[in-house]
């Protein structure tokens, strides 16, 4: 199964988007899916100032979080802003070869890309058929 890392600035939006994907498999079923067909989805963002937490992302809590939910069908790592993204790919640079090739960084804009990922996901579907997925929320329209 495919998993999924969120990363944001903030890991109160990271832990948020989390929250909703995880909600969204729940709900988004005629009836219960098995934890076994639903992703694991890992949240982080934040770094640490002076004792207290800020806004930031770290290349190496990243490659830990990859770790953690890291499947042979890949992981799906889906960012908020710019240098989050950098964090991201950097953080794969950590990773031992095997991994690397099985992680792709998202284009997909997170919240709306994280609740198609992780539903295409619980889905069985391959990391390049999630990928795309998550990418054509950039299409989607927002209006009723």
């Amino acid at each position: 199964m495919v998993n999924l890392v969120i990363v944001s600035h903030s890991l109160l939006l990271a832990q948020g988007v989390k929250q909703l994907s995880d909600e969204m498999i729940n709900t988004g079923s005629t009836h219960e899916i098995p934890s076994s067909h639903k992703p694991k989805i890992v949240a982080v963002g934040g770094v640490k100032h002076h004792g207290s937490w800020g806004l930031g992302t770290n290349s190496i809590e990243i490659a830990e979080a990859i770790r953690r939910v890291w499947s042979h069908d890949g992981v799906l790592i889906l960012a908020d802003l710019g240098s989050a993204l950098i964090n991201a790919e950097m953080a794969i640079e950590f990773l031992d070869e095997p991994m690397r090739d099985r992680c792709l960084v998202s284009n997909a804009p997170l919240v709306e890309g994280s609740v198609i990922a992780s539903m295409e996901a619980s889905l069985g579907k391959t990391l390049s058929q999630v990928e795309e997925a998550a990418n054509a929320a950039c299409q989607l329209v927002k209006t009723v």
